[in-house]
């Protein structure tokens, strides 16, 4: 005798969902927790390495310029409000919408993209100098890396809507980069106040 099996029909269940009841922006959140936990490991060993400084930065260093980090600071925050118009835009799906917002800030993060090689050394250190400048310099590098794989991902999903080669779902794929976006505009500003204030402070 067979056994009888439970069948559930999932016919009924949309396609295309975002926030929490999509795998995705679960996979978002996950990765923005694993990247926010390794800049706080940086900025932890930023503050250990100041308890073992008299000076700091140390010798004859000076302290970091501020006038190229502020800028590019600025431009990272606003990049926030064309990736929201985007992610707003991506829930109605509205496809030309989404394609001007991610191209938009796609254009405004390949300028913060190639300011921060100045940031760099607006440090005033060479990254090898000493433990000051090996730490600043990996806070900024490590949060490059982030920006620049994030300039590729943003402006590729934004050349497949303008093209309307997007599927319905990659809309959430829209929505979700959105929300990225605010992490890493956001998760700079403090890192920005440690690394170039900080020394003026400390």
């Amino acid at each position: 005798m067979s056994t009888p099996r439970t069948v559930f029909d999932a016919s009924g269940l949309p396609t295309v969902v975002f926030g929490k009841r999509s795998l995705l922006w679960w996979g978002t959140v996950g990765f923005m927790v694993i990247e926010g936990f390794t800049l706080l490991l940086m900025v932890a060993s930023y503050f250990y390495l100041r308890t073992n400084e008299f000076d700091w930065p140390p010798g004859r260093t000076p302290n970091p310029d501020l006038l190229i980090p502020t800028i590019n600071t600025i431009l990272l925050v606003l990049v926030i409000v064309p990736m929201w118009y985007a992610g707003k835009a991506a829930k109605r799906m509205d496809r030309m919408a989404v394609a001007r917002g991610l191209l938009i800030a796609t254009a405004m993060t390949i300028p913060v993209n190639v300011l921060r090689w100045w940031e760099l050394l607006a440090i005033n250190a060479r990254w090898d100098a000493h433990a000051y400048a090996s730490v600043a310099w990996g806070v900024v590098v490590l949060h490059s890396t982030l920006i620049i794989v994030d300039v590729f991902e943003t402006g590729t999903l934004g050349v497949l809507f303008w093209m309307g080669k997007a599927r319905r779902k990659h809309y959430p794929d829209a929505a979700d980069a959105a929300d990225y976006q605010v992490f890493l505009s956001l998760v700079w500003v403090p890192l920005y106040f440690i690394v170039y204030w900080m020394p003026r402070l400390l």
